[in-house]
């Protein structure tokens, strides 16, 4: 029985140490340009009111930075996280 386990380990490890193929490669991530929060980093450190409305099309999430969010990964989201109490933008980023 522990001649088994260590075969199949044994097998396990190889595979994974195993050479990738020019096609098996791993897509770039997803970067700010997908969901253009590269274009919104300049109202970091202002109000949210100061926002423009939403274009048609897109995803957007405004929450505080304390607030409960879903933790579903979505890399055409733009979210834009602000401070609860001053309404101050903090961060923008994809997701």
């Amino acid at each position: 029985m522990k001649t088994l386990i260590l075969c199949l380990t044994a097998g396990l490890l190889t595979a994974a140490c195993a050479p990738v193929e020019e096609g098996d490669t791993i897509p770039p991530s997803d970067g700010p340009g997908q969901c253009r929060a590269d274009q919104y980093q300049r109202y970091v450190g202002r109000n949210r009111s100061e926002l423009p409305p939403k274009p048609a099309n897109e995803t957007w999430r405004v929450t505080c930075t304390t607030c409960p969010v879903t933790m579903d990964y979505s890399p055409s989201r733009l979210n834009i996280f602000y401070e609860e109490r001053t309404g101050i933008i903090r961060e923008v980023k994809c997701g």
